[in-house]
């Protein structure tokens, strides 16, 4: 198969008909196919029906027969088979021809008569023409030697027989035409949500906009929706998680550009005025070039915190088992360092679960930098991981102001910042990062407000995540 849905055929690419064509197609040959069988059957049983009759009564005709002269010498023993009226016509026929002197008469005599007539072979019926007319014949045994030929004009059958040709003839015909109806139908029917999909697609593609939706019927009872309306439900879902991705991929860029034009134009600023350096004295050249380090030092985080929110997942070669207590000890022995003015209090359990360490280090290294951040010198933070049986829970607690009710669904968002954080340095990206390495090690990071003042944020990991 080829792009564009071609075929190669001999030697020539050939386009392959539509998927709505096929499918009216296969519905159009299997109903034929049914009422042209169902018309054959008919017309078979119509047939045997209508013979099974004129063989009733060519057997009580040769009964009849029989039992009148049944010591008749070969010759003819009725001859109305001319008649369409008349009752049977009846011949009987010797085994030896020689024994046969009359002239031929109105019925013909098969070998195989003769072989009924001399015991050798059973009864048997057959179609015949007298005078013209269709006929139908049965030979039977009449005496030692001899064989009875009994004749019925079949004319009626043969007309009724085709006259139930014709009707049955038309019937399938008819069928034949209700099925390429009922399969325009049912192509069309069944595949409108693919072709609702298909143009949904082609639009979004032609747009880049994928704020586009399927058009779905309405939902009935639950379990009652077909494969083609659950595949345009999954892909309406789906292209409201491809709208959530590029809006928060435009949203990312809109707010990474807005969070970089202050640093990099101070970094202007400062880079322009250390090239004039000879105009400057030795403690404004001293004082710019702290501000130049500082900036970048800024913007270096900023570009490395915005390629950390860039990857979705953790590197899976990187996973291994992490002895989570030992790696909380350690971000907090860091951050004791980083944040000499806080006291800091652990509590750990002994808890094993895989991960990646340098990302399990950089999520706890971020909360333990906001919760130092908020609260405040000479106020503790409280540290506690405790094991879950089926997974463990750490939780970082600060006693600064808290998060106010209006922040608090916001705080994991991407350069968020709260009205009290606006003045402390910080890009806005820590929390999301937190929440993203999280996600990526499926544990859940929720923020709210501790009881007696002061943030609390709980991580909790969950077996077999």
């Amino acid at each position: 198969m080829s792009a564009g849905g071609r075929r190669r055929l001999g030697g020539v690419w050939r386009r392959r008909r539509p998927l709505r064509t096929r499918l009216a197609l296969a519905v159009t040959a299997a109903v034929a196919l049914v009422a042209v069988g169902v018309c054959a059957a008919a017309y078979v049983v119509v047939r045997s029906a209508l013979y099974d009759q004129l063989d009733l009564s060519l057997t009580q005709s040769a009964r009849l027969a029989a039992q009148r002269d049944p010591g008749h010498p070969p010759g003819t023993l009725a001859g109305e088979c001319r008649f369409l009226a008349a009752p049977a016509c009846a011949e009987v026929v010797p085994a030896d021809p020689a024994q046969d002197p009359r002239p031929p008469g109105q019925l013909p005599v098969a070998p195989a008569a003769r072989e009924v007539a001399a015991g050798e072979r059973a009864p048997y019926y057959t179609n015949i023409t007298v005078a013209g007319h269709p006929a139908r014949m049965l030979t039977t045994d009449y005496a030692k030697g001899r064989a009875l030929q009994v004749a019925l004009r079949a004319d009626t059958v043969e007309a009724g027989i085709e006259e139930a040709s014709w009707w049955l003839l038309l019937t399938a015909a008819a069928g034949v035409l209700l099925a390429a109806v009922l399969g325009y139908w049912v192509s069309r029917t069944g595949l409108a949500p693919v072709t609702r999909l298909t143009a949904t697609a082609e639009r979004i593609a032609a747009t880049r906009d994928p704020r586009h939706r399927i058009e779905l019927p309405a939902r009935g009872a639950a379990g009652r929706e077909d494969e083609i309306t659950r595949l345009a439900g999954t892909f309406n879902t789906m292209l409201g998680e491809l709208e959530q991705s590029v809006t928060a991929q435009r949203r990312l860029v809109a707010d990474a550009s807005h969070e970089l034009r202050t640093p990099l134009t101070a970094l202007r600023t400062n880079a322009e005025l250390l090239a004039r350096s000879d105009r400057l004295t030795p403690e404004q050249r001293t004082r710019a070039s702290a501000a130049l380090g500082r900036q970048l030092r800024e913007v270096t985080g900023l570009v490395n915190d915005l390629i950390e929110l860039a990857r979705d997942e953790e590197p899976t070669p990187l996973v291994e088992q992490v002895r989570l207590d030992a790696l909380v000890e350690h971000s907090v022995e860091a951050a004791r360092a980083h944040w000499p003015a806080v006291p800091f209090g652990v509590r750990t359990e002994p808890v094993v679960l895989p991960g990646v360490p340098a990302r399990l280090s950089r999520l706890l290294g971020n909360l333990l930098d906001n919760a130092a951040k908020f609260s405040g010198e000479g106020l503790p933070v409280e540290v506690e991981l405790v094991s879950l049986g089926a997974g463990a829970e750490l939780t970082v607690r600060d006693h600064g102001p808290g998060i106010a009710a209006e922040d608090l669904p916001y705080v994991f968002d991407r350069f968020y910042r709260a009205g009290a954080a606006r003045a402390l340095p910080g890009s806005g990206l820590g929390l999301a990062m937190a929440r993203q390495i999280a996600r990526a090690h499926a544990a859940e990071l929720v923020a709210e407000n501790a009881p007696g003042g002061g943030a609390l944020f709980r991580l909790t990991f969950r077996e077999g995540g």
